[in-house]
Formats: structure tokens, C-alpha cells, sequence
């Protein structure tokens, strides 16, 4: 449980890009370098989670609306959920991929949603510097969550450089990535009870998980 509050914090904090005070938020320059967007979009964020009362004690509207307007433009969510689906997302029609797609997110917003109640424990994000190929479209930028009453914690953020600009993919949280973490749970599904028992299966623990 500690893993996936991390897990979450890491999306909410950089890989989701939330803020609590729409008015305020600024757009992000996709196209400046990939540990200088992270650096941006990761101090934008934590700033105005820290103001979104409504999303740290588990309103689910308010943390989907988040969600939609502040995670969408800067995720490529639908290549996270074709790399975790692996080999079987080539079966799943068009619907069944954004039905797939959905349920993923909404999967993990509802079952994490509770770590947004310690957003205040987290001090700063710090964007390590950056080592890759400058020129490469496929890279990792290497930062750490600072709390301010626990250990810090390490996440990688692995992004695509598409005709916009950067999107982020996947991230590895104290050496597990997201993509990794899920793809051998979706494949046993899937060959139990085939891409809609997924979907099923990841619709129902959203529910499950669900605060009141």
C-alpha cells in the first residue's frame, strides 16, 4: 500500500500535472527540454494540489475534473494502457481500447486517491539532471518527492517526444514501473476472461475502491 500511495502521489504530483485553482494554472511549453517540462509542470502541481481542499479529502468530481483539464494534455494515456495490455491489445477493437483505456484511469484515481490527503507532507520535487541523448524522443528524467516527515522517495518519468512536444508515458517508482507493475495482472485476466472481463474487472475495483 505504501508502493501505490507513491505510485499515486508520483501521478498526481508530476505524471498527472493536477492543480486545485483552475484560474491560476498556466499552460506548459511541451517543446522546452524534457527535465526542464518536468521541473515546470511538477512545481505547478504540487503548488496547487496543495490548495485543492476539496481533492485531498477524496471528492471524486473534483479529482476527476482535475483529472480531465490537468492530467490528459500532458499523458499519453492510451499508449500506458496499450503497453500494459501487451500482446492483447492487438485482439480489442476500437471500443473495447477506449473503454480499457477509461477503466485503467479510472482505476487508479479512485483506488489512490486517498494519498492526495498527505499532500501536505510533500515539500518539493527535486528534477535530477538530465543524462540522455538531448536530441533522442524517448527519454527518462530522474527526480525525487522530498517529504517533510519521511524518506525521500525516487521517480522516473519515461516520455515520448511526439509533433507537439513531450508526453509522458510511464514512471518508475523505487525501481517499478507503472507499465511493468500491471501488464502480468492484465494478461492473466485477459486470458481468464478476455478484454471486456478486464475492462469489467477494472470498472468494478474503481467501485470497489470508491470513497464515500
Amino acid at each position: 500500500m505504501l508502493l501505490a500511495k507513491h505510485y499515486f502521489s508520483a501521478l498526481f504530483f508530476t505524471f498527472a500535472l493536477v492543480a486545485g485553482l483552475p484560474a491560476q494554472a498556466q499552460a506548459v511549453d511541451r517543446t522546452q527540454p524534457p527535465a526542464e517540462f518536468i521541473d515546470v509542470v511538477a512545481t505547478q502541481a504540487l503548488d496547487a494540489v496543495k490548495n485543492s481542499t476539496a481533492a485531498q479529502q477524496g471528492d471524486r468530481a473534483a479529482i476527476n475534473q482535475l483529472v480531465d483539464q490537468y492530467v490528459l494534455p500532458y499523458v499519453n494515456f492510451e499508449k500506458t494502457t496499450r503497453l500494459a495490455t501487451g500482446r492483447h491489445w492487438r485482439q480489442a477493437s476500437a471500443a473495447q481500447r477506449e473503454a480499457l483505456t477509461e477503466a485503467f484511469k479510472n482505476t487508479l484515481v479512485r483506488t489512490y486517491s486517498g494519498a492526495l490527503a498527505s499532500v501536505d507532507n510533500l515539500s518539493s520535487i527535486q528534477v535530477g539532471p538530465f543524462r540522455g541523448d538531448p536530441s533522442a524522443d524517448d527519454v527518462v528524467v530522474r527526480t525525487t518527492i522530498v517529504q517533510n516527515n519521511g524518506p525521500a522517495v525516487g521517480v522516473d518519468y519515461r516520455m515520448e517526444q511526439t509533433p507537439d512536444g513531450w508526453l509522458i508515458y510511464d514512471l518508475n517508482v523505487e525501481g517499478i514501473w507503472l507499465i511493468q507493475n500491471y501488464r502480468n495482472q492484465f494478461s492473466e485476466v485477459i486470458t481468464r476472461s478476455g478484454i471486456d472481463g478486464l475492462i469489467d474487472s477494472l470498472n468494478k475495483q474503481a467501485l470497489a475502491n470508491q470513497n464515500p
